[in-house]
């Protein structure tokens, strides 16, 4: 079942009350699960039983994002402050240094959560913030058609393209190698997320300067990456290896950019084994 918790995020402007929604399900060793740009956390549902047989797993939406409000004025879509909501939500949650795992944007935070010392492992699918700038503007076009795509489509072409694998793959093989694989209900609860996505745009211009340039010491990180990744491409984990000399990486044999749907079992053993 989801739930939401509110807290309040330091700003410029005094506190700021922040909401985010999330599920959380298993025993173990706390696991936070972040999700990519334009998603929500069902992304991670392929995995999420997986991961519960040996750890807490808390799946979030983003702020902006899925069922989770957007940020408040006086609070921007910035790598620090949604570090910072990170920060807090763990605070709140009583969660002391979880493991943390994400995909693309999520795998970005995670690293950063990281970096700040409130991760005690971090495992990174795809993370952003290793691209050149060719790279960057690439992948940012392709998201931005998928925005729009995702917004003029009528919902009942959605539903009916979503009943096939060749109309799921429509919708979705940027993302996915194996789309036909996303069941239909998914397909249309994702491309609605993508559409009404609030912090979609900010996020976005936020992330035209980033980049990830440090090391993280101490903290055991595992970056993965889809041979079939259409979105980040693959050569962006050996920069991030480079980066990160302790980092284990690993390939994802057959998967696109969001791994989880391609191969459950695989991304759910790189995931627990990067979070012992």
């Amino acid at each position: 079942m989801s739930a939401t918790v509110s807290f309040k995020v330091p700003s410029p402007r005094g506190p700021q009350p922040v909401t985010v929604s999330y599920t959380r399900v298993g025993s173990g060793e706390p696991l936070l699960l972040l999700h990519g740009i334009g998603h929500h956390r069902q992304a991670w549902d392929p995995v999420v039983d997986i991961l519960a047989t040996e750890r807490d797993v808390i799946a979030v939406d983003l702020p902006g994002f899925g069922a989770s409000p957007a940020l408040p004025d006086g609070l921007a879509y910035d790598l620090p402050t949604t570090t910072a909501v990170f920060g807090a939500f763990c605070e709140a949650m009583e969660l002391v240094r979880p493991h943390v795992a994400g995909n693309s944007l999520g795998g970005l935070l995670a690293l950063e959560l990281g970096r700040e010392k409130l991760a005690r492992s971090v495992t990174a699918l795809s993370p952003a913030g290793f691209w050149s700038e060719a790279e960057r503007r690439y992948a940012f076009g392709i998201l931005l058609t998928m925005r729009q795509i995702s917004r003029r489509l009528p919902l009942p072409l959605v539903r009916q393209l979503s009943r096939s694998a060749a109309g799921r793959t429509l919708l979705t093989s940027t993302i996915y190698a194996r789309p036909g694989r996303r069941s239909p209900e998914a397909v249309v609860a994702e491309t609605l997320a993508l559409a009404r996505a609030a912090g979609f745009d900010a996020t976005l211009t936020a992330g035209s300067t980033v980049k990830f340039t440090d090391d993280l010491p101490g903290v055991p990180v595992t970056v993965a990456w889809g041979t079939r990744d259409m979105l980040l491409v693959r050569r962006q984990g050996v920069r991030a290896k480079r980066l990160i000399p302790r980092a284990r990486l690993v390939r994802l044999p057959g998967c696109g950019h969001c791994p989880m749907n391609d191969d459950p079992a695989l991304v759910a053993r790189v995931i627990l084994d990067g979070s012992r």
